[in-house]
Parts: C-alpha cells; sequence; structure tokens
C-alpha cells in the first residue's frame, strides 16, 4: 500500500497526528512505550507465519525489535506522510548515510562541501568496499554509475542549492540524486518534488525536535525500493533503539508548530544581522564584529538565474551561519549568550550557539553556527547585542 503522501503538497497538522491511526495498537490515546526485544509467536509452529512471509511495511504482528515494533512501524509511518514517500529509520543520520551507500553502490560520488560527517562516512565506506570509490566534485562531469550527493540548505552556512538542476544532470547519465534534506525539513522544502531519488533526514534535529535522540531517515518513492532497505537494515543491525521511536512519534505530533516558528524567528535574525554585515553598526550591534552572514534568504539569484525561494516554498532553514572579524570573537561569543547555548547539533525547540571548529576541524576558525528555536525574537535579539557588545572590545574578558 503506498502512502497517502503527495510529493508536491505540504502535510497538515491533522497528517501528524493520525497518519500512523491504522497501525495496530491499543486503547491508549497516547502511544505506549513498548521496550520488548522479542514477542511471542502466535501458535507453537505455523508456517504460514515463518519470519519470511512478514509484512515489514504493514505488521499484522512483530517478531523482534530488529525487524518492527509499533513505535518504529507507527514513527515510519507519519514520517512517509509528510516526505511523500517511504520512509525508514535508522540509529542515527550517519547510520542513514552509510545505509544508502550500501544500497546505492556508487562508482562515484559527487559531493562538495556539507557536513563533515557524511565526509567521513564516505572514508569509512571507502574502506569496507572491494573497489576504490572516486570522490568528485558536483560541478565536475558526471558519466554512468555517478550518485550525486547533494545537501541543501547547506551544512554549516545554510546556503540553498538548486536540487532540479542537479536532478537533471544526474540523470542524464544514469545516476541517482540523493539529498540531505536535514536543515530543511518538509513543509519548508519537498526535494521529490525537483527530482530527487533519495531524501536523506538526520532526524536527530528537526524531526526529534527536543534534543533527546539520535535517528536517521530514508525516505524513497517505492514500496520495492523500501523493502530492499529494510532487508539491508535487518542485517547491517542500524535501526532505531524503542525508546528513540517512541520519543520521535511524540515530536512529530508538533513539528507543523516547531518548525515554522524556528523558521521566521531565523530569518528576521539573518536579515538583521545581515545589516551590521562588513563590521558595520547597527540597532545595537556595535561596530567592527560580523564581517558576512550567510543564510538561504539572503542568496538572490545565482549565475543561471535559480533563486532559493523556487524551492524553498514552505519557509527559510532555521540554521545559519555568521562570520565574525577575529577567531577571538568567534571564540568567546557562545559564552557569552544568555538564551543561545553553546553546544552543537540543531533544530531543538532551544536556539544553539556553536564556534565550529570545535567540532568541525576543518571549519574557518572565525565561523559561529546559529540553530535558532522557538524563543520569542526580541529576546533573542536583546540576547545577541549584548553578547556582540562584550566581544567586541580588543582582549575582551568574561
Amino acid at each position: 500500500m503506498a502512502p497517502k503522501g503527495d510529493d508536491n503538497k505540504p502535510y497538515t497538522g491533522t497528517d501528524l497526528v493520525h497518519a500512523d491511526d491504522h497501525v495496530p495498537h491499543g486503547l491508549e490515546v497516547a502511544p505506549s512505550i513498548t521496550v520488548s526485544t522479542t514477542f511471542r509467536y502466535p501458535e507453537p509452529w505455523d508456517p504460514t507465519k515463518s519470519l519470511s512471509t512478514l509484512n515489514a511495511w504493514n505488521p499484522d504482528r512483530h517478531v523482534y525489535s530488529r525487524y518492527t515494533t509499533t513505535s518504529s512501524t507507527r514513527v515510519e509511518k507519519v514520517l512517509s506522510k509528510i516526505n511523500g514517500g517511504f520512509a525508514i529509520t535508522y540509529a542515527s543520520g550517519l547510520a542513514a548515510a552509510y545505509a544508502a551507500l550500501v544500497h546505492l553502490k556508487p562508482k562515484r560520488v559527487a559531493i562538495t562541501g556539507g557536513y563533515h560527517g557524511v565526509h567521513m562516512t564516505l572514508d569509512v565506506y571507502q574502506k569496507s568496499s572491494n573497489d576504490k570509490i572516486e570522490i568528485i566534485d558536483l560541478d565536475d562531469e558526471y558519466k554512468e554509475g555517478d550518485l550525486c550527493w547533494l545537501e541543501t540548505p547547506l551544512n554549516p552556512t545554510g546556503e540553498a542549492r538548486d536540487i532540479k538542476y542537479y536532478a537533471d544532470k544526474i540523470h542524464a547519465v544514469g545516476g541517482r540524486l540523493i539529498i540531505d534534506a536535514t536543515f530543511a525539513p518538509p513543509p519548508l522544502q519537498l526535494p521529490f518534488k525537483w527530482g530527487a531519488d533519495v531524501i536523506l533526514h538526520s532526524g536527530t534535529k528537526y524531526f526529534g525536535g527536543h534534543s533527546d535522540l539520535l535517528c536517521g531517515v530514508l525516505v524513497v518513492k517505492t514500496l520495492d525500493e523500501w523493502n530492499t532497505l529494510f532487508h539491508l537494515r535487518t542485517f547491517l543491525g542500524n535501526m532505531m533503539g524503542s525508546l528513540e521511536s517512541w520519543l520521535l512519534l511524540r515530536s512529530l505530533r508538533t513539528l507543523h508548530l516547531r518548525v515554522p516558528r524556528q523558521s521566521e524567528n531565523a530569518t528576521e535574525l539573518a536579515r538583521w544581522l545581515s545589516r551590521a554585515a562588513g563590521g558595520k553598526a547597527f540597532d545595537g550591534i556595535p561596530a567592527g564584529v560580523i564581517e558576512t552572514v550567510w543564510h538561504s534568504s539572503l542568496q538572490g539569484k545565482d549565475s543561471r538565474g535559480w533563486e532559493p525561494s523556487a524551492q524553498m516554498e514552505g519557509g527559510w532553514n532555521p540554521t545559519f551561519a555568521i562570520l565574525l572579524k577575529t577567531q577571538e570573537q568567534a571564540t568567546l561569543l557562545p559564552q557569552a549568550t544568555e538564551y543561545f547555548i553553546p553546544a552543537t547539533s540543531l533544530g531543538g525547540v532551544e536556539s544553539l550557539i556553536e564556534h565550529r571548529i570545535l567540532s568541525d576541524p576543518g571549519a574557518n576558525p572565525r565561523l559561529i553556527r546559529l540553530s535558532i528555536g522557538v524563543e520569542d525574537i526580541e529576546d533573542l535579539k536583546k540576547d545577541l547585542r549584548q553578547a556582540f557588545k562584550a566581544v567586541a572590545k580588543p582582549k575582551a574578558k568574561l
């Protein structure tokens, strides 16, 4: 049975609350937590009930939690609905990335920039492969057997890339396109609409939304491909735990309330901060602090005439980056804030601020990544004003 999602239309709050209603469960209103790893067989022996006949997409019973549980099945139904495809969950975003490589078996991977963890996962996959997988640039020429790995919006800057352009380019040689859409969960961006073959999310971020679970998600277009991924996941052993599945299901119920608010806050902050770019003073932000602000809403048209607003139909990404004038300022700023928490990761209801080089050694040492939460926008501005003032003086001591 195909999911009811439409890859050309955003979901509704009703979808988030009721997309899993048909999955068999008890009379409880709030989903129960199932912690058992194994489940009783219905009969002593029945060849029609063997594991080979298990319908993993719509299970009528559970055998072992590495295959299915009520919580994981329910959460995959909701994720499938809102992404317009067939979603399968993993223990983390990088577990999902590795599973995608095992499934797609590329001869070459076209990738430029983006999350450093994916590049490390590619390195691990290289070591496990009999054939050397060549890494090429996104804008190199493609050939048969290539996989285009496109992250958009881009980590850490939040700049958007043209999905349709790369979809047309890779499909022209018979290759496939995977979109890492972690920075722009639905409804902000709908990658299948623009030609994606596979969608990847670190569900740890916006799908989880509360900084309390690890999750990875792959979304494909057909049930046959989902079943292939399910088989691989069973024997890679990288599925989500039962508690994490339950936490994720809880969190998805409010995705339509959280993400638009985060998007609105981030867009206003990025545009506000951009007025101080180039070291200018603006609205209480002192001169000599902010050099550059990156955000998809600030990009405008590229050399081909494409602009992100065509693709980011549901709003702009809630995570973006700024470049400060000095490394000292970047080192001090995260500890000078009150509401922004100095920590890595993104997508939670609380705003986070990170000196990016602490988790990504390849990052510019002056770069700060901001993950914007659901707080009052004026409180966030006030917090940043006082923090910028605190680090504006040379040799600031906090």
